[in-house]
């Protein structure tokens, strides 16, 4: 039974020696230290180091081991935490690659940056056209302040295309190009670079110098009928020529109007109805086109040309070689009207227009214009007057009882 009165914790790991001797060598190292140590002391060689508390390797603590150094907190770079599931990409996207990782190249740079700046080049130039443009006027700058809180009331109460377009400055009419001393003044504001988009320059371009290519021919065939007044002598030829000074006088004004602003038009605000009115009355250029290159009163054509060559005669010759050249050239303007006909179609097709479009487009233009609005209104008033003064006369007077 003495076996179980022994205390089994009685064993004090303190009372070892060599524990003992350890903890008195480091107590007695560390007081010596603390009683040698002179803070005020400036001799560098002389001076002793503060007893420092470090981590033995056997988890111990040790004191006065001069071979370490005071316990330094190092300086912590804050960073900004970044929130769940909204990574920075650009960070980790390699450098010279795109939005979806492929890598690009520095020639594709470099033509990205080349169509930047001639995008930037692009539209500087149509700006500086539409600031130095002559036939381009601003409203008076003494009505500008007046005017200018207007345009805001009527933008606040209605926020409509027709508003926003009285905001935008007076064009004059620059076409024909005509000098400011002349009795007649320009009819039409042209300018293909600030009206028609860019797609549709090019086309418009190609159906302007082809009315242009009309009127030149047109010109030379009565320049080359007045030779043949001259080579032929007879009436026949100059009734001819009369003729011909008609077709300049009509066929160029009515051509324009008829068929190129049409077209003008219709590339400039994607008019279904102004595309079919350049059709229908295009297509008859053509065919008088044809006319005037084969045989055609008042023309030179082909026919005519042959005709003078068998006459025989050296001037009747060169007369009808000129005669030929003339035929042939109103033929290359049918072949360019057919030409520009079909791809002017090719571009109404791809657009989404149609007919119905056409026709729903004409019936809102003829509602909205004014001169048709004022008759409509007039009729009516004059109905409804006319009917007042039936109700009101003798003869139809209401019976008394």
């Amino acid at each position: 039974m003495s076996g179980f009165d022994d205390n089994p914790f009685d064993d004090n790991p303190f009372k070892d020696p060599a524990i003992q001797q350890v903890t008195r060598n480091s107590a007695n190292s560390a007081a010596k230290d603390l009683e040698d140590y002179n803070p005020f002391d400036s001799n560098a060689t002389n001076q002793q180091q503060v007893p420092t508390v470090g981590r033995a390797s056997n988890n111990s603590v040790a004191f006065g081991d001069s071979s370490r150094s005071p316990a330094v907190m190092s300086p912590v770079q804050e960073t900004t935490p970044v929130p769940f599931g909204k990574l920075d990409n650009r960070s980790q996207q390699p450098q010279g690659q795109g939005a979806q990782g492929i890598p690009i190249s520095t020639e594709e740079l470099q033509r990205r940056q080349e169509e930047l700046e001639r995008k930037a080049r692009e539209l500087e130039r149509r700006e500086e056209e539409l600031r130095n443009n002559p036939y381009n006027a601003m409203n008076n700058s003494s009505s500008t302040d007046n005017k200018s809180s207007e345009i805001d009331i009527e933008l606040r109460e209605n926020e409509t295309i027709e508003d926003v377009a009285s905001t935008e400055p007076v064009r004059r009419n620059n076409w024909p190009p005509l000098p400011e001393s002349f009795p007649v003044q320009p009819c039409f504001y042209q300018d293909i670079n600030v009206d028609i988009p860019v797609e549709f320059q090019r086309i418009v371009r190609h159906l302007y110098y082809l009315w242009i290519l009309h009127t030149l021919v047109l010109i030379a065939n009565s320049l080359v009928l007045l030779l043949l007044i001259f080579v032929i002598h007879d009436t026949d030829t100059f009734m001819k020529f009369c003729l011909s000074l008609f077709y300049i006088v009509v066929f160029t004004p009515m051509s324009f109007i008829c068929w190129f602003r049409p077209a003008y038009k219709a590339f400039r605000s994607d008019s279904s109805f102004n595309f079919m009115v350049f059709f229908f009355v295009f297509f008859f250029q053509f065919i008088i086109a044809i006319m005037l290159a084969i045989f055609l009163t008042g023309s030179c054509g082909i026919m005519e040309g042959v005709t003078v060559v068998q006459k025989g005669g050296g001037w009747n010759i060169f007369a009808g070689v000129f005669v030929i050249l003339i035929g042939l050239c109103f033929l290359v303007c049918a072949l360019l009207d057919l030409f520009l006909l079909m791809r002017v179609h090719k571009i109404y097709r791809s657009t989404g227009a149609s007919f119905a479009k056409a026709q729903q487009e004409f019936a809102s233009g003829v509602i909205r214009n004014e001169h048709v609005q004022g008759a409509a209104a007039g009729i009516a008033s004059e109905a409804i007057r006319q009917q007042f003064r039936g109700a009101t006369s003798p003869g139809n007077a209401p019976p008394r009882y």
